[in-house]
């Protein structure tokens, strides 16, 4: 901006009188027709410089350096493309899982039935976690499904021997019988994709479902097997600790995803929700004891006794 006597001298002028005189400058209304009417000039001109000022500090200096606004832009505007993307993330994430656990049992690193624990505990919750990834509402629900619905259709293939994979029904498997998979890990996967496509992500309930289907029901076995010496009076099939360790990690993981859900919107946290989440673990834990969910199958009890419950508390 370029500055002259023909600017400086009226300024200068005003800034006097306003020491001296303290006259107040007019801002509006006709033009001053007195000896000051450099008052006038000197509004004009310091309005003129603060505007010019103005748009010279927001103007952006190089427009190709403009940050991008938030990792939401990572991927596509368009919903559905959005979607297709989010769920071929998530169908590659719980691949990689699935993955590392076959490696894990054809290398017998783990002994099968904890491996077989570790894959029942880690799909689900990591899968949980892609969900923030989907856009709301029914097309979010239905292309999340894909990815444990994929896994339907693989289960009956692999189960009633259409296909081998000695790898994946080893790390599925208690005893490496492929028609074991069209039990608890069919079970399983219909589970999850049934609480995407029902409940989605705004109901604590398919919370509930997932984390005491996979923390808790997969700790039950791990922690019973390793601390539980007492046997429960009505099954000796299932152990104390077990039963509690289930109800601790199906809690605390109800919790954890409360909180992480609650971080984008989809859920409100609150004391009243954590308190479901209590009552739903203990409910499970106690399905899961009870010599039904032997016969049966506790990926099959443990659903269900989560939906029933849960839909009372929540």
């Amino acid at each position: 901006m370029a500055w002259n006597l023909h600017t400086l001298i009226p300024i200068g002028s005003s800034v006097f009188d306003l020491l001296h005189f303290h006259r107040p400058i007019p801002l509006f209304g006709p033009k001053p027709t007195s000896p000051n009417s450099h008052y006038a000039s000197a509004i004009f001109v310091t309005t003129s410089t603060s505007l010019a000022l103005t748009s010279i500090a927001t103007k952006p200096l190089n427009p190709r350096r403009r940050v991008a606004p938030s990792s939401a832009t990572m991927l596509p505007e368009n919903p559905f493309v959005s979607d297709i993307c989010a769920s071929a993330f998530s169908g590659a994430v719980a691949l990689s899982f699935l993955r590392l656990w076959q490696e894990t049992a054809k290398r017998g690193l783990f002994d099968q039935k904890l491996n077989r624990k570790l894959v029942h505990i880690s799909i689900g919750l990591v899968f949980l976690l892609c969900w923030p990834l989907f856009s709301p509402g029914y097309n979010g629900a239905f292309l999340a499904a894909l990815t444990p619905g994929v896994n339907i259709i693989r289960m009956l293939i692999l189960g009633l021997g259409i296909q081998k994979d000695e790898a994946t029904v080893k790390s599925m498997s208690r005893f490496g019988d492929h028609r074991e998979l069209l039990r608890g890990p069919l079970y399983y996967c219909t589970t999850i994709t049934l609480a995407c496509i029902i409940y989605w992500r705004t109901s604590p309930i398919s919370i509930a479902l997932i984390c005491n289907l996979c923390a808790g029901d997969g700790l039950a076995d791990v922690i019973g097997r390793r601390f539980g010496s007492q046997k429960i009076p009505y099954n000796k099939n299932k152990t104390l600790a077990g039963s509690f360790a289930m109800a601790s990690a199906g809690f605390l993981a109800s919790i954890g995803y409360m909180y992480y859900f609650s971080l984008f919107g989809f859920i409100q946290k609150s004391w009243e929700m954590a308190l479901g989440f209590l009552v739903v673990s203990l409910a499970s834990a106690l399905v899961e004891s009870l010599p039904i969910s032997t016969e049966l199958d506790d990926n099959l009890t443990v659903p269900l006794a989560s939906v029933l419950v849960g839909s009372f508390v929540f």
